[in-house]
């Protein structure tokens, strides 16, 4: 009973981070995209150089990476997504971290899910954020799901996992 209860509030915090995550990702993009015409203007500086938009759209993976932008490309990138989002969900319920990786999770799930509609949406991610500091030019540009996607898998490597929450020891094999 205290299992199935402790469960439960473990998917509470996974899917209000994802949920959360996913709104903000979908948000900033629709504002970025549909308000400040971004995919229009194509540049839209901030506080240069530290923060601008540019828009960018990602048919591959990280820094462009495969992107063919051929329609299988998507499907597989959308498949690959969807099989990183469930091997999550299977590893939280298997191993339940604590809270910070719980939210870990939900943070990787919420951005996963966030650029999987953007490959339903408009065929491939919406890029705009665009980061250069100290002289050094970036080129590249990320969204808020990529942020979240990044903090997730950082959290969910680095933050112990285990049974933390008074599930007691674990019992060693013989």
């Amino acid at each position: 009973m205290a299992k199935a209860r402790r469960w439960r509030q473990n998917v509470r915090i996974v899917t209000w981070v994802a949920l959360f995550t996913f709104i903000i990702d979908q948000l900033s993009k629709w504002i970025v995209v549909h308000v400040m015409s971004l995919d229009v203007r194509h540049a839209i500086d901030i506080l240069p150089p530290l923060l601008n938009f540019r828009m960018a759209w990602n048919y591959g993976i990280n820094f462009g990476l495969l992107g063919g932008g051929s329609e299988a490309t998507k499907w597989v990138l959308i498949s690959v997504a969807l099989g990183i989002v469930l091997f999550v969900v299977v590893w939280l319920r298997r191993d339940p971290p604590g809270w910070p990786g719980l939210v870990s999770g939900g943070l990787l799930i919420g951005g996963a899910l966030g650029n999987v509609v953007d490959r339903l949406l408009y065929g491939a991610v919406a890029d705009f954020l665009n980061m250069s500091c100290c002289g050094i030019d970036n080129p590249f540009a990320f969204n808020v799901a990529d942020i979240a996607i990044f903090a997730g898998a950082l959290g969910l490597v680095l933050l112990p996992g285990g049974r933390s929450q008074g599930n007691g020891p674990r019992k060693k094999a013989p």
